[in-house]
């Protein structure tokens, strides 16, 4: 860090400017590491940062104000704003602000003087000119930051003049010094100011109109203090004509200057409101901006243009807005927004709907100037189209006033388009284009009338929950009106007929209309659910233009619809409002909701299309009488047919065939309808819908007829687009093209066998291909070769019409296919109502298998982004909505059999699959189906466990013979009340688990089969004994079978089946297999192998774990011989590959049994000295150690063969090398410890029984659990014994914690004395106070 310090503070040329001074530069040691941290991280780029370390700084100078730091940290960020990293400058800027604001007490003058004294601009080199400059400026910039500048007068005097000194450094700051200076001077007060005016602004007027900080100094003046402007420059008119062009060149540099910031510059503003100011608004925008700035032809100008229009609309009058709005910088606006459509061009238009927003949201008690503003920016066309978007987010700021005026205005234009009071324009290519077509009035209007109808339709979509209902109603009424009826002669009662047309209503803009109409009636559809009261009389919107309609219908001499209706049709209508007044005396219930809103919906479409919505009216009304428990209404003529199929499986015809349509209103309201009749469904209404979602059958289903409105929709979309953009589409265009041909050359390079036969007739009868003797015949004639081309060129042409139907039959075929999946997208939403709002039904068993097919064939070809959803839908319906419901049927009936069946079934399945995704929803679903038959409670069920249990008890074979079992699966019922047959399921989880353990690329995991464990306990009591017999199997069986005992020995379920003697002699079973493993570790050879030795090592330390929480005694006197023996083996394949897991696996075992891992030395440690051996070797002399002549005779002594209490000290041989500074700090008390890690001999407390090797043992730990307090690492020892006296020794136990031998004292000097020699030099001075107290204790 103090290199680093002073490489900051020693920037290039310093030591030239101000001396290097060696008290400053080791001064840097007095300061603490944290406060000169602070510095760097002021200078990060990051914000969080250099405000935290500013903050930090701060708080660590206020604790010290008058101390060295605060001198040092001045001087440091004067020396920052110089550095030659220019994004570390303001940084140092700003943090120095902050200081002078924090400080009061710190004299601008003096730090003013410290910049110059550091950065003298007369005095630097020629290189460091440029940091010299940037210096000066910065500091100036953080005084006046401060907050102090402005009230001293002195340092304000001195910064002006240095500023001034600094704007003539034009090429290195250009005009940041005098942007500085306009910027101080704005904030100074107006006697400062009148000071200090002479001395900053010239009276020449050139000099003034030169740059726009010094015409922004001048208006500045003119603001605060005209009376001394006046007497220094005198009167000034600055929109005079001689003034006007400079006017403009200055707005020119000044939108150059701001031109990356995209804002608008200060002056501007200034300058417009100076206009305004002297009356001379009209003067300033037509011949400054219109004819000035306008006409250079130069976009940051423009957009100069565009801001200053944006940012004067809350200044102007509304006569004001009338010259702007209707000028030529709004259709200048207007062809910006049509060019900018590549995604890389600027688009101004997000920024003008700031604008206008803002201006809009300002002026909320003036709603006339709001409608101008608004209506102007809607008439601002593209031959007829205007360039504001439907959905403008705006018209949320309108008051009620200037909403109203807005509609009546869309209207009045729809009806009467007034073409001459749009700002209309053409592009540049439109202007180009010979077409005549493109400029007659009649596609204006056309244009003009598209966009009105669904401009209005957006007004209430995003304002229908605060529009008046008059209002939603007005909108709603002239849609439908429009879209299906024709005015025939007008009436008072109908207030639509009374507004005639100027140009006829052509079809396209009835279409659009109608399109429009229904998607008003999808957002007030929406607006019924959020805000019902809203809706006259309770009725929702739908109904009261159904009302209207049929009031139009009744009117037949005043309006006629579009498509005129027949007498069955007019029938139908009037059907159809009979039943809606039936249904009002059912209105309590919800299910007459849905039922009316879907006769509302169907009605309506009869406007649109009588002749399919004619027969579903029919239907859907004889439907409805059924479900309400009413009788239908049949003719005398007509008998009753005995195989009339039922409602609800009508009605799911009904729905299926309006999901077919492309309507997202339709969509809701069959989702709506289905979760209203779902709990009447049959299984033949299942099917209907399994018959469309069933791959099989659905690709030659041709019942339902998808269709597709999209090629409409693209046509109006290509009708609508402006051909503005014509020249940035050529060159993509062009492109296209030519990907085009050469796909099709890559598609006919692979001719047909029959079109080269038919090319070689044609060239053998023209004789252009010739045989041996070729080059003797003459050459083709002229007629001949005409002929020839005449014949190729038909047979060309004929292969190219066979390729281009080939190729239409393949798209037509790819986009029915697409249509297909898309609707069974659709049918999906009626499978996850089903499964949402009747989980307990009994037919949601039905749909797992065809939901398994759809994901079956979906994981096989999802390359497709529709394939993908479908996949992505059917996977979350059958996982979140199905297998895990947390309710089920509980109703099986008959169906237990049945469901058993499909468990097996789906198993195998999931055995064969090819892949593990597709195995797991198989295996997920029999798991679901095992959880029905387990908590289903059915009389049938019931009926049939009884009389299993009664042929188990007359021992019939193949039945359960434990009536415990049937009790365990649900232990909060009856005995018998369970479907379950746990003999067929075990058998059917035994033989899947037999594959998954043999078969090599089983798709079954091991997750799987926990999954099942863990639901399913009991069961997997049964399939224990095959985990178990594969643990001593082959090679890939015996890894996943440890694998799997390790997790299940560890479940609390699976514990929960079992007694205590049981899970005891399971226990026994798993050691007994895993110590008949680990008989052959260490000598694996291969990678599975040792696998195999690893998952064994870790199912004995899960054993360990299980055994000492459940405290269970076992016999583990064979796994300790059988681990120690081959302790030998382990040791020579130490440094294999892997070897470390497996070792550190074997010592934890190890280490429970209470043997403990041996301290090995590294390569490069040395040797502990040994009795015979003198304590310091040579060797160790040259390191630095004490000759032996200088060493005390007590150091000498202690490393003796015998210690004081007469025990044997611990000799270099056998001593364990150092273990640490905390195990050095552990109790005295140690039972030495072999170094081949077998266990020693310990010495036992009185009272304590030590188990023999004939005698089961108990776990280790809990030995040690069960140890007293004084007893340390199994060494225990008799509190009133001296701890040198000699204990008692008993046989050698079999298993047991291993103590460790204490060190003598002089080991444990020696190796801190060597840790303190070898540690560095700063941290010597504590390690010799540690050696001196040593000497001090070995003294006493």
């Amino acid at each position: 860090m103090g290199s680093r310090e002073l490489a900051e503070r020693m920037s290039p040329g310093e030591a030239t400017q101000s001396g290097a001074r060696p008290a400053d530069r080791h001064g840097l040691l007095k300061h603490s590491r944290e406060f000169l941290d602070f510095f760097w991280d002021i200078a990060k780029p990051e914000q969080e940062t250099r405000l935290a370390a500013t903050e930090k700084l701060l708080e660590y100078l206020r604790g010290r104000p008058k101390g060295s730091e605060m001198k040092y940290a001045l001087k440091r960020l004067i020396t920052g704003l110089g550095v030659a990293r220019e994004t570390a400058r303001p940084c140092y800027s700003l943090a120095l602000a902050q200081l002078l604001q924090s400080f009061e007490d710190l004299p601008l003058c003096s730090i003013l003087q410290q910049i110059q004294e550091k950065y003298d601009l007369h005095q630097v080199k020629k290189t460091m000119l440029r940091p010299a400059l940037f210096a000066n400026l910065f500091g100036v910039l953080a005084l006046f930051q401060s907050g102090r500048l402005v009230k001293d007068q002195e340092a304000l005097m001195k910064s002006v003049k240095l500023l001034q000194a600094l704007a003539q450094y034009q090429n290195h700051l250009q005009e940041q010094p005098r942007k500085a200076l306009v910027d101080i001077l704005s904030e100074v007060s107006v006697a400062t100011l009148q000071e200090i005016l002479p001395e900053v602004l010239k009276a020449d007027l050139n000099t003034i109109l030169s740059s726009p900080e010094q015409l922004e100094l001048f208006l500045l003046a003119q603001q605060k203090v005209p009376s001394k402007l006046k007497k220094l420059v005198g009167s000034v008119n600055l929109f005079s004509n001689e003034n006007v062009p400079r006017l403009v060149n200055v707005l020119k540099m000044a939108a150059s200057s701001v031109k990356k910031d995209r804002k608008l510059p200060a002056i501007a503003l200034d300058l417009l409101r100076l206009a305004l100011k002297e009356d001379k608004f009209p003067q300033f925008w037509k011949e400054v901006v219109e004819q000035g700035l306008l006409k250079m032809q130069f976009w940051p100008a423009s957009y100069l243009c565009f801001r200053l229009l944006g940012a004067a609309l809350p200044l102007l009058t509304k006569e004001q807005l009338q010259l702007v709005l209707r000028g030529d910088v709004i259709r200048h606006y207007g062809e910006h927004v049509c060019t900018a459509k590549l995604p890389k061009q600027f688009k101004f238009a997000p920024e003008m709907e700031d604008y206008v927003g803002t201006f809009l949201e300002g002026c909320q008690d003036d709603p006339e100037r709001q409608l101008a503003v608004l209506v102007a920016f809607s008439s601002v066309t593209n031959q007829g189209l205007p360039v504001a978007p439907t959905f403008w987010r705006v018209v949320r700021f309108l008051s009620p006033l200037a909403l109203q005026g807005y509609v009546a205005w869309l209207r009045d234009m729809f009806l009467q388009p007034d073409l001459d009071s749009l700002v209309d324009f053409s592009t540049n290519n439109q202007k180009k284009a010979q077409d005549a077509s493109l400029h007659v009035p009649e596609r204006a209007v056309s244009r003009l009338r598209k966009w009105i109808i669904f401009r209005l339709v957006s007004i209430v979509d995003s304002l229908h929950l605060e529009m008046e209902e008059a209002l939603t109603a007005q909108v709603a009424r002239f849609c439908l009106f429009h879209a299906f009826f024709v005015t025939k002669k007008p009436t008072s009662q109908i207030p639509e007929t009374k507004q005639p047309f100027s140009f006829p209503l052509e079809s396209q803009a009835r279409e659009a209309a109608s399109s429009a109409f229904f998607s008003l009636l999808q957002t007030l559809s929406t607006q019924l659910k959020q805000a019902p009261d809203q809706t006259r009389g309770g009725q929702p919107w739908t109904y009261h233009l159904v009302q209207f309609a049929d009031l139009l219908l009744n009117h037949s001499h005043n309006v006629t619809t579009v498509t005129p209706f027949s007498a069955q049709q007019r029938q139908a209508w009037d059907r159809m409002l009979q039943t809606l007044k039936e249904l009002e005396a059912h209105s309590s219930e919800a299910r007459a909701a849905a039922f009316q809103h879907l006769l509302l919906l169907v009605g309506i479409h009869l406007l649109k299309s009588p002749a399919e919505s004619c027969d579903l009216l029919g239907d859907i009304q004889t439907c409805i009488r059924k479900s309400l428990g009413e009788k239908p209404r049949r003719s005398r003529t007509k008998a009753i047919d005995p195989q009339e199929p039922p409602w609800v499986e009508v009605l799911v015809e009904i729905l299926l065939a309006l999901l077919a349509q492309p309507s997202h209103l339709m969509r809701q309201m069959a989702r709506s309808v289905f979760g209203h009749i779902c709990s009447h469904l049959t299984p033949r209404a299942l099917q209907l819908i399994l018959d469309v979602l069933n791959p099989e059958t659905s690709e030659d289903e041709d019942h339902v007829v998808v269709t597709d409105d999209s090629d409409e929709r693209r046509l109006k979309g290509a009708e609508d687009k402006s051909e503005d953009g014509k020249d940035n589409r050529s060159s993509e265009s062009e492109e296209e093209s030519e990907g085009e041909e050469s796909e099709e050359e890559e598609r006919d390079g692979d001719v047909d066998q029959g079109f080269r036969e038919q090319l070689m007739s044609v060239l053998q009868a023209g004789k252009a291909l010739g045989g041996e003797d070729s080059e003797d015949e003459e050459e083709l004639g002229d007629e001949a070769m005409m002929a020839l081309d005449q014949s190729l060129a038909s047979l060309f042409a004929e292969q190219k019409l066979r390729v281009q139907a080939r190729r239409d039959e393949k798209n037509k075929l790819q986009k029915e296919k697409a249509l297909r999946r898309d609707f069974q997208i659709r049918v999906l939403d009626l499978v996850e109502v089903l499964v949402t709002k009747q989980p307990e039904n009994a037919l949601v068993l039905e749909l797992l298998e065809p939901l398994l097919s759809i994901i079956r064939r979906s994981l096989r070809s999802s390359s497709s982004k529709q394939e993908q959803d479908l996949l992505h839908k059917t996977a979350r319906i059958f996982t979140h909505h199905l297998c895990r419901a947390r309710r089920y049927c509980h109703d099986l009936g008959e169906r237990a059999e049945a469901l058993h069946a499909q468990v097996e079934r789906l198993v195998q399945q999931a055995g064969r699959q090819p892949d593990s995704p597709t195995a797991l929803y198989h295996f997920n679903a029999s798991l679901y189906l095992l959880r029905v038959l387990k908590g289903n409670t059915a009389e049938g069920c019931v009926r049939e466990t009884r009389e299993k249990q009664k042929a188990a008890r007359e021992g019939r074979p193949g039945l359960s013979q434990d009536p415990t079992l049937s009790q365990a699966l649900v232990p909060s019922q009856g005995p018998l009340s369970c479907c379950l047959d746990l003999n067929l399921v075990t058998r059917v989880y035994s033989s899947a688990l037999s594959s998954f353990l043999t078969k090599r690329n089983s798709p079954l995991t091991v997750p799987m089969f926990l999954s099942l464990f863990s639901r399913h306990p009991l069961l997997c009591k049964s399939l224990l004994p095959i985990l178990v017999q594969h643990v001593t199997g082959p090679v890939r069986p015996r890894h996943q079978a440890c694998l799997l005992l390790q997790k299940t020995l560890s479940m609390r379920e699976v514990r929960s089946c079992f007694e205590d003697p049981e899970w005891k002699q399971l226990m026994g079973q798993v050691l007994a297999k895993v110590t008949e493993n680990l008989r052959v570790l260490g000598e694996a050879q291969t990678k599975a192998e040792h696998q195999q030795a690893l998952s064994s090592l870790e199912l004995l330390n899960v054993l360990f774990r299980t055994c000492k929480q459940e405290k269970l005694t076992l016999d583990l006197t064979v796994l300790l011989g059988v681990l120690q023996g081959q302790q030998q083996s382990l040791q020579q394949g130490a440094h294999s590959t892997g070897s470390s897991r497996l070792h550190d696996l074997y010592w934890q075992a190890m280490k429970t049994l209470g043997v403990q891992r041996p301290k090995l030395e590294k390569k490069g440690a040395k040797e502990v000295p040994s009795a015979t051996q003198s304590p310091i070797s040579k060797k160790r002399k040259k390191k630095g150690f004490l000759p032996e002549t200088k060493k005390r005779k007590k150091r000498k002594s202690e490393d003796g063969t015998l210690a004081e209490d007469g025990t044997p000290a611990a000799t270099g041989g056998s001593q364990p090398p150092s273990m640490g500074r905390k195990k050095r700090k552990r109790t005295k008390a140690k039972v030495p410890a072999q170094a081949n890690g077998t266990p020693a001999a310990k010495s036992p407390a009185p009272g304590t029984p030590t188990l023999s090797p004939s005698t089961p043992a108990k776990s280790p730990e809990l030995q040690k659990k069960n140890q007293k307090p004084s007893q340390v690492n199994g060494a225990p020892r008799s509190p009133v014994e001296p701890a040198g006296q000699k204990q008692p020794q008993k046989a050698l136990p079999k298993k047991g914690v291993l103590g460790k031998s204490p060190r003598s004292a002089l080991a444990r000097k020696k190796a801190r004395l060597s840790l303190v020699i070898r540690s560095p030099s700063l941290l010597q001075s504590g390690a010799k106070k540690k050696k001196a107290q040593l000497r001090k204790a070995g003294k006493s």
